[in-house]
């Protein structure tokens, strides 16, 4: 019913959007310091009449569109924090900061949500019930949807739904992917410390050596996943950081091991631990060595409901064609804090394509020259705005 409305006004407003995207895609913030990008959306939602909040979870912005009549509350939801990366584009826009860029896309996903409150605050008159838009600060890495949470985002109104997305270079610029059930991978991590005894390099009989130890327990360690985790269920335990030692003839008498845990089911991922624990318990002890085990949840697997997720499909379908709309086969086990809010609520995640080879949008999410196709962003916004209504108008 309002898809043309909803496409024309996107289209409309798309030099607008690429030209919030470039701005603060030159002026990158890091997690919890987003104050400048803060600033920007919280002024660009006062002039569409969206009621504003801010300092949600620190530095994010909610906005409030009460529609005419009463019925549910969605939230849409974009994060704005950048990386630690610097950048290696040659554009004009490029990052004015030293070694901080948005080499993951939030400041598209800033601009397509404003642009979709743009889009509904036009059509306020129509809409049952409330749209909260939530720009997250902090997704990449200090947990900023849980201390959106805390602050209340889910409140005042009751959120009954909530709707994300993130740039995906996998896919053809121009489409989306959706996915009911698992997406995106929990994303936990440990750290491992070996207590040994140290000696002399030239006699390795009177130490314990903590670096054998822990060698010994990062082989075993791949046996978690092709031994005691069924092979029809992704998991991965990666060990990044190794670090024992300052000199070459000198047992130390500490080794030091960091890693991540990826699973995509709660049950995977609520075993692991447990069982890494028993075999670093048990290789430690066969070795005289101690040993401490610190295992550090983090996001929980973004896992989205069927029923949210056919409103994605039929909102993008009438906007952008059903052969634009992809049914994602296989999830990643790179991860994603939208999770936290999946938690509580009925939500899902979707992907908006940007590889585009022809303008050369080929470069990976966090790589120095990642890029994207800035012809997404309207789309996204419309299809982000004809979300709301098909939740709010038609279910």
């Amino acid at each position: 019913m309002y898809e043309s409305i909803i496409l024309k006004k996107a289209e409309a407003v798309k030099d607008k959007l690429i030209a919030i995207r470039r701005d603060i895609h030159a002026h990158p913030e890091i997690g919890l310091h987003e104050t400048r990008t803060a600033k920007i959306i919280a002024e660009m939602l006062e002039q569409y009449g969206i009621e504003v909040q801010r300092n949600v979870g620190v530095t994010g912005v909610v906005g409030l569109l009460r529609g005419k009549y009463p019925g549910k509350t969605i939230l849409l939801r974009a994060d704005m924090d950048c990386l630690k990366i610097a950048e290696e584009n040659n554009i004009k826009y490029k990052s004015e900061y030293p070694n901080l860029m948005h080499a993951c896309g939030h400041d598209a996903h800033v601009a397509w949500l404003i642009g979709a409150a743009a889009i509904l605050s036009e059509l306020k008159d129509k809409i049952k019930g409330n749209v909260k838009f939530l720009f997250q600060p902090a997704e990449e890495k200090e947990g900023g949807a849980e201390k959106t949470i805390h602050s209340g985002v889910l409140e005042n109104p009751k959120v009954d739904a909530i709707i994300g997305a993130h740039v995906w270079p996998n896919i053809e610029a121009g489409k989306i992917g959706i996915k009911s059930g698992p997406l995106m991978a929990a994303s936990d991590n440990f750290k491992i410390s070996i207590y040994g005894k140290g000696g002399h390099g030239g006699q390795p009989h009177k130490c314990i050596d903590p670096i054998a130890v822990a060698c010994e327990i990062y082989m075993a360690l791949q046996t978690v996943i092709s031994r005691k985790v069924d092979p029809l269920e992704p998991a991965v335990i990666t060990i990044g950081k190794f670090n024992s030692g300052s000199a070459h003839n000198v047992i130390p008498d500490k080794a030091e091991m960091e890693g991540t845990i990826r699973t995509l089911t709660y049950e995977v991922r609520d075993k692991i631990p447990d069982i890494m624990e028993s075999i670093i318990k048990g290789i430690s002890l066969a070795n005289g060595a101690k040993y401490n085990f610190e295992f550090i949840p983090y996001h929980a697997p973004v896992i989205n409901d069927s029923e949210v997720t056919s409103v994605v499909g039929k909102a993008a379908s009438k906007l952008l064609g059903h052969k634009n709309v992809i049914i994602v086969d296989k999830p990643t086990m790179i991860g994603e804090d939208f999770s936290s809010f999946e938690e509580k609520i009925p939500g899902t995640f979707f992907w908006v394509g940007t590889y585009n080879s022809k303008k050369g949008i080929i470069k990976p999410l966090h790589n120095p020259e990642f890029n994207i196709d800035e012809d997404i962003i309207y789309k996204a916004a419309a299809v982000f705005a004809e979300c709301a209504i098909v939740y709010l108008n038609e279910k």
